[in-house]
């Protein structure tokens, strides 16, 4: 009995071991390298066979490793973590093809999931549901303590079939319900119009494997009409990211030379600078790119790429912050590993990690004449764990924060303007920060034709 004993132990050890190093490519001798490592390891074992044995309900072993790798993943900062098979496909969908869902881009926030933001034109966003709004339970199920990919998966599912959103909104006296049935998510990410001849509009919704493509098409469009253009807005608002390589070739067109961004980890592997190469088609004219505080990841970097090379004016408000690059390891088993290899930089050495692209020109969205001050929106800083700007640097302290916050002008959330309706010139035209990027691009051509 004993000896079955220890020989359950050590395959709890082994077990433990096997997720602690997989991804590497091989098992370090972790008692070897580190008696701390060993001590833990072995005080985890202990823990996980006290509760097989004496825990009041049967417990699943596999699931309580995995629980215990989750949170000790998560612990290093808000966008680590282990991502079991139907997380890590969700990933996947993400970044390639469409899927049926509702559309919104969520995030955690003291352990709540909280909308950063509706995508245009899908139930969630026809719906009406808003950035900040938090989401407390999918189909009458607590969301209290679901990881962010379970509440994703619960959310997804195939077109026609409905699902109920219980939401907690900011001035709302009670829970909100809305029922809504699930579509196809297209993964188009750019859209053009012409604002007025000789002006382009551009919105770039996230970073996927075709934006670079599709953004090509739209400007060729738009360069290609019988007034040639004169200015371009390009929107990068409520822009959650996605993928760095195409970040870095969006940020390229529009550059010819120099740095776009370096990225900087631990690691010398982790440690890269990516340049603009010059392009055959020569875009001299101006670029007015919009921020705000739901701009993050990968549209921050073309934002601040185009902003250190003085190659735009960037306006709107402060952006989300998000200054760390992530990769995912596969993992045996289907799973997968994502955690933060390094903090990227703009090409003048700026850390954006939890402080945002400050704009050239700040210009809050307005609606039926009042400011919305941001406070709604979510930034890097505010979410548990995060990374600081540089190692060893102190962030501000939660006090502190409040403090700042309190500062601010709040306004009521059912007042804050969001675009219900596909992408129309009517529509554009009546978004306040659109209209003075139009405004400035004019002034700018204006002048350039008075001085000859």
């Amino acid at each position: 009995m004993k000896k079955k004993q220890h020989t359950k132990l050590w395959v709890v050890v082994v077990i433990a071991v096997v997720f602690w190093t997989m991804g590497t490519g091989f098992y370090h001798d972790l008692a070897a390298d580190s008696e701390e490592t060993y001590k833990g390891l072995k005080l985890f074992s202990d823990v996980i066979e006290l509760i097989e044995k004496n825990y009041v309900d049967p417990v699943d072993s596999k699931e309580l490793i995995q629980k215990a790798v989750q949170g000790m993943v998560h612990s290093l900062d808000p966008h680590s973590s282990l991502l079991p098979p139907e997380a890590f496909e969700e990933l996947r969908i993400d970044t390639h093809g469409e899927f049926g869902g509702i559309g919104i881009v969520i995030t955690m926030q003291k352990g709540i999931i909280t909308v950063i933001s509706p995508i245009e034109g899908t139930p969630a966003y026809k719906a009406g549901i808003i950035a900040g709004d938090k989401i407390i339970k999918v189909d009458g199920e607590l969301t209290k303590d679901m990881m962010l990919w379970e509440a994703v998966r619960k959310m997804r599912g195939p077109k026609g079939e409905t699902v109920v959103i219980t939401i907690i909104r900011e001035g709302a006296p009670k829970p909100i319900d809305f029922t809504l049935i699930r579509d196809i998510i297209p993964v188009k990410s750019v859209r053009s119009i012409v604002l007025k001849p000789g002006y382009g509009y551009i919105w770039i919704t996230n970073f996927q494997d075709n934006t670079t493509h599709d953004l090509k098409i739209a400007l060729k469009k738009l360069e290609s009409a019988e007034v040639s253009l004169k200015g371009l807005v390009l929107d990068l608002r409520n822009n959650p990211g996605g993928l760095l390589n195409q970040s870095i070739k969006v940020a390229d067109i529009f550059l010819e030379k120099g740095k776009i961004v370096s990225i900087k980890g631990r690691l010398k592997q982790h440690t890269k600078i990516f340049r603009a190469h010059s392009n055959k088609e020569k875009r001299d004219y101006p670029i007015i790119v919009l921020i705000n505080g739901g701009s993050a990841s990968a549209s921050e970097i073309v934002a601040g790429a185009l902003q250190d090379h003085k190659r735009a004016i960037i306006l709107g408000t402060t952006s989300f912050g998000k200054g760390s690059v992530q990769t995912v390891e596969t993992l045996r088993e289907g799973y997968g590993l994502k955690y933060t290899i390094a903090r990227y930089y703009t090409p003048s050495g700026r850390s954006i990690q939890a402080q945002g692209i400050i704009p050239d020109i700040e210009v809050k969205q307005r609606f039926m004449g009042e400011e919305e001050s941001d406070e709604r929106s979510l930034k890097e800083k505010d979410l548990k764990n995060h990374l600081d700007a540089e190692p060893h640097k102190r962030s501000k302290s939660k006090k502190e924060l409040i403090e700042e916050k309190d500062k601010k002008k709040k306004i009521d959330p059912h007042k804050i303007r969001t675009r219900h309706t596909p992408l129309t010139l009517e529509n554009i035209h009546d978004d306040y920060q659109i209209k003075r990027a139009l405004e400035i691009l004019i002034g700018y051509d204006i002048l350039k034709g008075a001085h000859g």
